[in-house]
């Protein structure tokens, strides 16, 4: 089960009121977006994005009782301007980017998003993703990469999206040991170079596959412009690169910030929740 992070600190900072609208860009399993609901009844409604089709379908499952006010869009937050203009949601009063995998792609998808199950390499959050920089490709996957992609292409990804100081090594490993088809061959390949950064390596492949920090970038960037003034933003993070570029992107902004330092999970909710241990919370409200 999906279990929203910093709901109590999101609820806090963006301090939603009987009436208003707010867009949830990642509304995943809906936590945050129900919360959300419940203060801003009786007429508030949520614009409620997310990649995943899947996702999109198990949420409408789950909101019979919000039906009226929770408008579920399958698209990219890199669209976000159009997607609100499209569903009349200009000037909103509050934006959520809660860039966390959600547990159902580790657990259900099976799209080998986890180092710990024997999945294809898949890592599509949608399979209508960015196009492929292998000539002719349509698509890009996790196999693609490790098959396809050229060694210095595998080891700036495995650098750049995971800080992986062996990227080089591992990458000359791969292509040693190709064709690589399925999470768990990868993972002995990688034993093979004598590094163990699964973690590391499985997120440098997701990240490129979904090209998330691009999309990251310009959501930031149209959300400033579809927030009404006074309107506030807030965006909870996962790990150092993420955080970079939201914290450059609020410096950058016309937006107030209002939280000095990123606001952090309580030890609590850590130990109820392992999974929102190296969540971040930054908050900024629109002039």
């Amino acid at each position: 089960m999906h279990i929203p992070v910093l709901k109590k600190e999101v609820l806090e900072f963006l301090n939603p009121q009987p009436n208003e609208n707010f867009i949830d860009c990642t509304i995943n399993g809906g936590g945050h977006a129900v919360a959300i609901l419940e203060k801003t009844s009786p007429k508030g409604k949520i614009l409620g994005i997310d990649r995943d089709e899947e996702q999109i379908k198990n949420l409408k499952l789950k909101i019979k009782n919000w039906e009226k006010r929770i408008i579920p869009i399958c698209g990219n937050f890199a669209d976000l301007k159009k997607i609100a203009q499209e569903q009349k949601f200009d000037k909103v009063n509050g934006i959520l980017f809660d860039l966390g995998m959600s547990s159902w792609h580790l657990e259900e998808s099976g799209r080998g998003f986890t180092f710990l199950k024997d999945e294809p390499l898949d890592m599509r959050y949608n399979s209508e993703n960015q196009k492929s920089k292998i000539k002719n490709q349509n698509y890009i996957t996790a196999e693609r990469i490790v098959n396809e992609y050229p060694r210095e292409e595998i080891e700036r990804i495995l650098r750049e999206y995971g800080e992986e100081r062996y990227s080089r090594k591992i990458a000359k490993t791969i292509l040693e040991n190709r064709p690589i088809k399925t999470t768990l061959e990868l993972v002995k390949i990688i034993k093979r170079a004598r590094v163990y950064s699964f973690s590391r390596i499985f997120q440098a492949l997701r990240i490129a596959v979904n090209q998330e920090f691009d999309s990251l970038e310009k959501g930031l960037k149209q959300a400033e412009e579809v927030l009404a003034p006074k309107g506030r933003l807030a965006v909870i993070s996962f790990h150092s690169l993420e955080d970079r570029i939201v914290k450059n992107f609020f410096k950058n902004s016309n937006l107030k910030i209002l939280t000095k330092k990123p606001i952090i999970p309580s030890k609590q909710e850590i130990k109820e929740n392992l999974r929102s241990r190296s969540s971040k919370l930054r908050v900024g409200i629109k002039q």
